[in-house]
């Protein structure tokens, strides 16, 4: 695989803002209606199951605004460790959080303080103490080497401009021989450089 390097001359500091301002307004404003499909419809259009959804709160799941479904690729395992890299208000932490279990960890991840006190606020209501959430970015993951069985991401990595950044930080929580279900949008040929300046690309 190509190393994707940073786009050159593009504001870092501006990009995480813009992106943070998208996602505090989902997290504060569910049912205003966005350019791209959010909560119940958007996991039916996904492919969760009602199983799945059973274990997330409506809270929760109105806040959902990814692009694919992780458990596509597999169930977690009872007592395992997991990682959820751009949480958001949890839709997957928690699915995550019944299938590993009380034996198990899952630790939700994202930058948005406005999606994790969603998160968390849902989190102490349902008393699941194999589940918390910690404020960071992909490119520094705040979990310990070695820590996750798996790690898990729905539509999240596309948003970081470092994405080798990301890959590494994944293979540093990663237990050896651990795996990662990463849902996310992919594109089939170069985006120009022209493109990766306008911020509005990126979040939008």
């Amino acid at each position: 695989m190509t190393a994707i390097p940073v786009p050159i001359g593009l504001d870092l500091d501006y990009l995480q803002e813009e992106v943070k301002k998208q996602y505090r307004e989902v997290a504060n404003h569910p049912d205003k209606g966005y350019h791209f499909h959010t909560g119940s419809k958007l996991a039916a259009i996904l492919g969760y199951s009602e199983e799945l959804l059973s274990y997330v709160p409506e809270s929760v799941l109105a806040r959902l605004a990814g692009t694919g479904n992780p458990f596509a690729m597999g169930a977690m395992a009872p007592g395992e460790r997991v990682v959820d890299l751009g949480c958001g208000a949890g839709t997957d932490s928690f699915i995550a959080a019944h299938q590993v279990g009380p034996d198990g960890s899952v630790i939700g991840v994202d930058m948005t303080e406005e999606m994790l006190d969603k998160a968390r606020t849902a989190c102490g209501e349902a008393g699941l103490r194999q589940l918390s959430f910690q404020h960071g970015l992909l490119e520094q993951i705040p979990v310990e080497d070695g820590w996750a069985d798996a790690v898990i991401s729905n539509g999240v990595v596309n948003l970081c401009p470092d994405k080798s950044g990301v890959f590494r930080e994944i293979h540093r929580v990663l237990k050896p021989g651990g795996r990662m279900q990463i849902g996310d949008i992919m594109v089939h040929k170069p985006v120009p450089e022209a493109a990766k300046q306008k911020i509005d690309l990126w979040t939008g």
